[in-house]
Order: C-alpha cells, then sequence, then structure tokens
C-alpha cells in the first residue's frame, strides 16, 4: 500500500480521501446516517423557464458537457472536448465580474487538472476548496475513475494540486463519473453522489452513493434504491438544503434520449421520492442531460443538443424565482476560515 501526502486543505471537513475496502453493500438507503430532521419548511419556487444558451463565448462547435458552478456565481466549470486542449476532453473553466454580466470566453485549467486523456464531469464543493471530477487516466482501477483536487484560494480557478484518485471505496474496474459532493446542513455528515455501471445495481448506470467516515475515509458505498431504473441514470444536482434532486435519466417517459427528472423528500434523512419528468418547457425530442443547481436554487445550467446551440451539445440555462423563502441558517461547508488554513490529503491504493 502507497501513500501520498498533499498539500493541505481549507475546509473544516478533512477530505482525507482514500480508498477503502474492496466490500460494497448491495443496497443502502439515499443518505445513511440518521441525523437531525429538519423543522423549517422548505422554499417554493415558481416553474422553470424555457432554456436560454450561453451563447457562442461559452459555446463551441464541438461538445461542451457537464457543468458546475461557483457559490458566488461568477465561475463556471465546464468539460469540453474543443480545441487548445491537452487531449480528449478537458476541464475549463468561465468567469465574470458580476452575475450580471456576460460569462467570458471558457480558459483550460491546464496540466495540473488535465491530461492526453479524457477530464469530465466537475463537481466544485460549496465552500470552493475542492474539485470533483472523473477520468480514465492512467493508474486508476479501471474504466473511469472519481478524482478530486484541492486550492488553498477559493478565488484562484488555476490553483489546482494535482488530483487524488479516491480509491477502492468508491472506484471499481468499471465507470464511475459525474460525482456530487454533498453535506447534510444539520447532521455535518458528508456523501458523495456518482453514477457508475457496476454490477449489483437495477441495470445499465445507476446513482450510488459514499458516506465520509469517521477514519476520514469515504465507504459503505452503495446504489440509492429508490432513484433505480432498469436504464441510464446518470448525473444529478442537489439542492444544497438537500431537499431536491434534478437527474439526467433515459428511463421509461422520456421524451428525448435523456431527459431531465426531478424528486424530493422530507428531509436530509428521507429516501427520495419517484422522479417526475420536467416537462416540455425544459426537455425535448433531443438530449437534455448533465445539470448544475446555483447556489440559491433559481438557476439550472442544462447541457442540451436542442436547436439552436453553437455546436453538437451545448450548455442552457433555465430559471425560476422563489415563491415562498425560509430562514437560511447557512451550513459548516458555507464557511470561510481564510485562504491558508487547511488539512491533509492521502491517497491510499489497495
Amino acid at each position: 500500500m502507497r501513500t501520498t501526502s498533499m498539500l493541505s486543505l481549507t475546509s473544516l471537513v478533512t477530505l482525507a480521501l482514500v480508498a477503502g475496502c474492496d466490500t460494497e453493500s448491495s443496497q443502502l438507503p439515499s443518505e445513511p446516517d440518521a441525523g437531525v430532521r429538519a423543522h423549517r419548511s422548505p422554499p417554493q419556487f415558481s416553474d422553470w423557464s424555457a432554456p436560454i444558451s450561453l451563447g457562442p463565448v461559452v459555446n463551441s462547435t464541438l461538445t461542451d458537457i457537464e457543468v458546475s458552478i461557483s457559490k458566488d456565481g461568477l465561475s463556471l466549470y465546464l468539460a469540453s472536448n474543443r480545441p487548445d486542449g491537452f487531449g480528449g476532453f478537458d476541464i475549463w473553466v468561465s468567469q465574470r465580474a458580476r452575475r450580471e454580466e456576460p460569462w467570458g470566453p471558457p480558459q483550460n485549467l491546464g496540466p495540473s487538472i488535465n491530461t492526453s486523456a479524457n477530464e469530465q464531469g466537475p463537481a466544485l464543493t460549496r465552500n470552493g476548496r475542492q474539485l470533483f471530477f472523473f477520468s480514465d487516466r492512467a493508474g486508476g482501477f479501471g474504466g473511469s475513475d472519481v478524482y478530486v483536487s484541492q486550492r488553498r484560494s477559493k478565488r484562484d480557478d488555476f490553483g489546482w494540486q494535482a488530483p487524488v484518485n479516491l480509491g477502492s471505496g468508491v472506484n471499481t474496474a468499471f465507470n464511475e463519473n459525474l460525482p456530487h459532493y454533498f453535506k447534510k446542513r444539520e447532521s455535518g455528515t458528508v456523501t458523495l453522489y456518482f453514477s457508475s455501471n457496476r454490477p449489483g445495481g437495477c441495470g445499465g448506470t445507476d446513482i450510488y452513493v459514499a458516506t465520509l467516515q469517521p477514519d476520514e475515509t469515504f465507504g459503505a458505498t452503495g446504489h440509492v434504491p429508490e432513484l433505480c431504473s432498469p436504464l441510464r441514470d446518470a448525473g444529478m444536482a442537489i439542492r444544497r438544503d438537500g431537499l431536491e434532486m434534478i437527474l439526467a435519466s433515459d428511463r421509461a417517459g422520456t421524451v428525448g434520449s435523456f431527459d431531465l427528472w426531478v424528486t424530493t423528500r422530507a428531509s436530509a434523512q428521507d429516501p427520495w421520492s419517484t422522479p417526475l419528468n420536467l416537462g416540455p418547457v425544459v426537455n425535448t425530442v433531443t438530449d437534455e442531460s448533465r445539470v448544475a443547481l446555483s447556489h440559491d436554487g433559481t438557476a439550472l445550467y442544462i447541457v442540451s443538443g436542442r436547436p439552436g446551440g453553437s455546436g453538437n451539445l451545448d450548455i442552457w440555462v433555465s430559471n425560476r424565482s422563489k415563491i415562498v423563502d425560509v430562514d437560511d441558517e447557512g451550513d459548516d461547508d458555507d464557511q470561510d476560515n481564510g485562504d491558508d488554513e487547511g488539512g491533509h490529503m492521502r491517497d491510499r491504493r489497495h
């Protein structure tokens, strides 16, 4: 077993992301711990608007796929196979000075993140310190694996350190991809949702979840049974209170090759509801997949092949407004303790 020390993290949760044991539970509830239930009512929103393309400044004539937006709404991470990358799909970032301003041209994150292989599925944590993604680069467990990089300053979109493989607690010889980091507001429990085509699910590609254990390893990995379908459930965005998920799937009832669906729950400890199709305002007969939610839950960034784009798949945005708001109690993952504090990251292989 080999251990590699990395630079320090600045999150209150020390992400010592390591390989767990090879044994996986075949089925887990969506959120394994039994933390404190939320007693406040969730916010209420209007319907989603018709998506609008981010335009040719952000989108390319090739494929722009998989997005993540920073908490402050000023950095939009995306995967693309546009020219001037390092090979295959790379991760890029588009920036803007204020939320009211348009997005600038995407810039490549550089060789600290990207390789001649494929780097895709960027997923920022809310505190902006960690970037999860998946890659089929050499040295993994097979297929595509989930990795994480960290940075000292959440304001430096090009300060990412060498990525760490999450190890066999998450990754297998099959394809693990499209990670989404979620931290429960009440209990502080950290979970990582991701998609995988490993055996043991419902067939095709399923949604899995791994919990950060007391020993700081991601383990107890299992599929989310209430979200299973026999087809492909690939990619999700979870509202920060944990009560709503937008899911990309080609399950029965899909209008196009992939549609977006919504599932909700009463608290972060409850199972997810049966997913409902978001309908024809958001979905078309083409491909709607890969989503990201803004911090306040009012902007939904969508990857779509609908007419009117710049290339094969483009990034669009749909908006909604809050009808009923609630007091925002915040959570630990949103707190900022400065740009130079941190913990320790390790990479263990079995």
